[in-house]
């Protein structure tokens, strides 16, 4: 194990012993909104705490089985305990410190949370916009194989049946923490359906992903910064959606987002879902600006997440995915339009713990 992060883990020990030294404390007790930020911090710590204990008992063990593999030459029997307690040892070390490297990478508190997709169509046409309807199932299909709940919540359509603009809200388990680097701008190469001599074409669509933001958070819009309008919604939902004029639009004055909602059959749940999209879209802008300004955290990110960057190609002669931030290409692409995003997203993952790492490792150095 490298030394830095043994001096990290070693932080992780003396605070696990402040921390029951605080929580033991009788006036902590009287401050029941201290106890329990020191009671989760304690949840945490201890955690990482126990893995390194027992990072530390194993390498033990692996130092005495090879001592007593040096010094059992002549007995076959002591030396075969040993080099099989070697193995086993050794194996363990590997799996507990890949653990605690995943344990001391930064958080970002918003992975748990739910998502807004919001999918557009762009250079191409008619093609873009049936592509941005193929790539609306693909997440729905992941979101299915993943056991999260997925619905669309707007949607423009297009002549053809494509999508001019969907977004959908995504709810599970670290579903902001799964597709936050799906934003950006897919490509997709192939011969479009309206293409009659065969020519392969090239056409682009943008994703952006959105934490959904805490309920507490959109009381700090003003609201006499916000204009609602009522529509008449259009597309799927029966009869009465087109009946009345449930669908909503609000539009953040000072900033000009706008943010639409026509799923639901009620004015007021759409007003609600729509404002839960205005706060994530101001969110999300604010975010970019951040990481506009700061240099260093660009560099410890997979892409800076704007639309404008071209992320990914899908190229459907070839069948083949490319990752261009990460130089991933799998030739899977018709089980992966299918939902089987699997392999894509965990390398994404992947890399972004191992910029977070070296990251942690240069700043230790310093």
């Amino acid at each position: 194990m490298k030394p830095f992060l043994r001096q990290q883990l070693a932080r992780y020990t003396d605070r696990l012993g402040e921390l029951e030294f605080l929580l033991s404390r009788e006036d902590i007790m009287k401050d029941m909104a201290q106890f329990l930020l020191l009671s989760r911090e304690h949840t945490e710590v201890a955690s990482v705490a126990s893995r390194w204990a027992r990072y530390q008992q194993r390498e033990s063990d692996l130092t005495a089985a090879q001592e007593l593999l040096t010094s059992s030459v002549d007995d076959t029997e002591m030396g075969a305990l040993a080099q099989e307690e070697i193995e086993s040892a050794s194996a363990e070390l590997q799996q507990i410190e890949a653990e605690l490297q995943r344990m001391l990478l930064p958080k970002d508190p918003d992975d748990a949370r739910n998502a807004f997709m919001e999918i557009r169509a762009g250079t191409g046409g008619d093609e873009s916009a049936l592509f941005a309807f193929e790539l609306a199932r693909m997440y729905l299909r992941y979101s299915e194989r993943q056991g999260w709940k997925a619905s669309i919540i707007n949607e423009s359509a297009s002549e053809l049946g494509g999508y001019k603009e969907v977004v959908l809200k995504i709810e599970g388990d670290q579903v902001y923490g799964a597709l936050k680097f799906e934003s950006g701008g897919h490509r997709v190469q192939r011969v479009p359906v309206t293409e009659t001599q065969g020519r392969i074409h090239t056409s682009a669509c943008t994703v952006a992903v959105l934490a959904e933001p805490d309920e507490a958070v959109a009381i700090q819009i003003n609201p006499a910064d916000l204009r609602i309008d009522t529509y008449r919604a259009s597309g799927a939902g029966g009869q009465h959606i087109n009946k009345t004029d449930s669908a909503v639009r609000i539009t953040h004055l000072p900033t000009g987002i706008v943010a639409e909602c026509q799923d639901g059959r009620s004015q007021h749940s759409n007003k609600a879902q729509a404002l839960k999209v205005l706060t994530a879209r101001i969110q999300e802008k604010d975010r970019s600006e951040r990481a506009a300004k700061d240099a260093a955290e660009r560099k410890s990110l997979v892409g800076s997440g704007d639309r404008s960057d071209r992320i990914r190609t899908y190229n459907f002669p070839q069948g083949r995915l490319t990752d261009h931030r990460i130089n991933l290409t799998l030739y899977k692409l018709l089980s992966i339009m299918e939902g089987d995003l699997d392999d894509v997203i965990q390398a994404l993952q992947a890399y972004e713990a191992a910029q977070q790492l070296a990251a942690l490792e240069l700043g230790a150095g310093a």
